[in-house]
């Protein structure tokens, strides 16, 4: 029986010049039936604590640590995947035919090519960059379907339209602090680190040996 997934991606320190080491685009993964499911339990997490923001890693904070840790207790009780790569800047070649933009999208191909199964299909759903986004992303799908033929929708949205999508924030936000943070002056995000590497059984979130649960795969750019 074929299956659908929605995968929700978004990025961290992408910007060219930003002074940071490492950019990295994440993305979760949900099959289709249980988004529904997983938007009520998460809206239901925050009224429980009287949350009612957006959820923002660059918005955490101490006053509402509670509400974080069970966010992340929560995605490591579900059955939802989180995917994340990184790239170090500094090895980053560009020239006259191939943009930053251009290597930007080609890393999203990167995180997406990663154990599709071709008798299921994916909705991919991108935060959106920039007004040239949906020329971009138009093409990624195209490429993507050239080898899969599995991608029915890859489009833009607007983070505040999808609980799931800010999880992928919230998330990567993690992942993108611990690496690029070095003085990690923020006791409330450092509290959630700590939090994730406990469901991992790691002491470090700067590897790859995870399961698909949190998957994180460093890019070796030659």
């Amino acid at each position: 029986m074929n299956k659908t997934f929605n995968i929700y991606c978004d990025e961290s320190c992408h910007i060219e010049h930003d002074g940071k080491d490492f950019m990295f685009l994440g993305s979760v993964s949900c099959a289709y039936p249980q988004i529904r499911r997983h938007t009520k339990r998460i809206d239901e997490l925050k009224k429980a604590h009287n949350f009612y923001a957006e959820i923002k890693w660059s918005n955490v904070s101490q006053s509402k640590i509670r509400f974080y840790l069970d966010l992340i207790d929560y995605f490591f009780d579900t059955d939802l995947r989180f995917r994340s790569i990184g790239i170090k800047k500094s090895l980053i070649r560009v020239d006259d035919n191939t943009t930053y933009d251009d290597f930007y999208y080609k890393m999203y191909y990167y995180l997406l090519n990663y154990k599709i199964d071709t008798l299921d299909h994916y909705n991919v759903y991108l935060d959106i960059k920039d007004s040239l986004s949906a020329v971009k992303v138009r093409r990624l799908k195209e490429i993507l379907n050239v080898k899969y033929g599995v991608f029915r929708n890859v489009q833009n949205i607007c983070s505040n339209e999808s609980l799931l999508m800010q999880l992928t924030d919230f998330i990567m936000g993690a992942i993108s602090y611990n690496m690029n943070d070095k003085l990690r002056r923020n006791q409330a995000k450092v509290a959630i680190i700590e939090r994730i590497k406990k469901h991992l059984n790691s002491q470090s979130l700067s590897t790859t040996n995870y399961s698909d649960k949190l998957n994180l795969f460093f890019i070796n750019l030659r």
